[in-house]
């Protein structure tokens, strides 16, 4: 079962939430299988001003990224090629709300000219865990938000790390995906290829729904794990 394989929990702080235009500011990958565990890190300068709204929700600076940052090029080729290398055994990426990290990174290994991660792939970038659009599917009518930070608490995982820092987000995702697994053990003997479509249904009926509530979203990159 694909839980038993080795998983790698990757997530992003950014510039902004426009998925073309924005930056990757910071990024973890946590990998983990059997005993042993892998954690990787990253702060880059992402070659623009962060605006104040989005340093206050991740905690860095322009003038932090400029001192401490390494260069974008250099952080996104090791995250890709950390993840592609993953992916190319047919372990699973973890990433809640996927779409998003997923689009981001790609879009910005192609602005500087970097191969994307469904380049080293082959094409397509699979398998994907997550955790936003599981839980969508598992529990479809259920109301309220489904933040991360909702969705532990719906589970009952203690949120004992800090959110919008990646490295903390992704610990907390990984274990998020534990406590759905655990209430729907059907997700967990489901083979790979079934919980993608299942999340790529999760995810169009619910942008479907974001477009009919509003309409000038419908034009906004739309796919799941990649939009285009």
């Amino acid at each position: 079962m694909w839980t038993s394989l080795p998983r790698a929990g990757f997530d992003t702080e950014t510039t902004g939430i426009n998925v073309v235009e924005d930056r990757v500011v910071t990024a973890a990958v946590v990998i983990q299988g059997g005993d042993r565990e892998e954690s990787y890190t990253w702060l880059a300068d992402p070659g623009v001003d962060i605006p104040d709204g989005a340093a206050a929700i991740h905690g860095i600076t322009t003038s932090t990224a400029q001192r401490d940052g390494r260069s974008a090029p250099d952080v996104l080729e090791e995250i890709a090629e950390i993840l592609a290398r993953h992916m190319s055994g047919g372990y699973p990426v973890i990433a809640f709300n996927a779409s998003y990290d997923f689009t981001l990174l790609e879009n910005e290994l192609a602005r500087y000219g970097l191969q994307t991660v469904a380049q080293r792939l082959g094409g397509r970038v699979y398998p994907v865990i997550d955790p936003y659009f599981l839980d969508r599917h598992a529990d479809r009518y259920r109301k309220g938000k489904r933040t991360l930070a909702h969705i532990a608490a719906h589970y009952g995982v203690p949120a004992d790390e800090t959110f919008h820092d990646a490295e903390g987000d992704v610990r907390m995702t990984l274990r998020v995906l534990d406590a759905i697994v655990e209430k729907f053990p059907e997700l967990g003997e489901a083979p790979l290829e079934v919980l993608e479509n299942d999340q790529r249904a999760a995810y169009n009926e619910f942008t479907d729904f974001i477009s009919r509530r509003y309409p000038r979203s419908a034009n906004e990159p739309r796919g799941w794990p990649v939009s285009v």
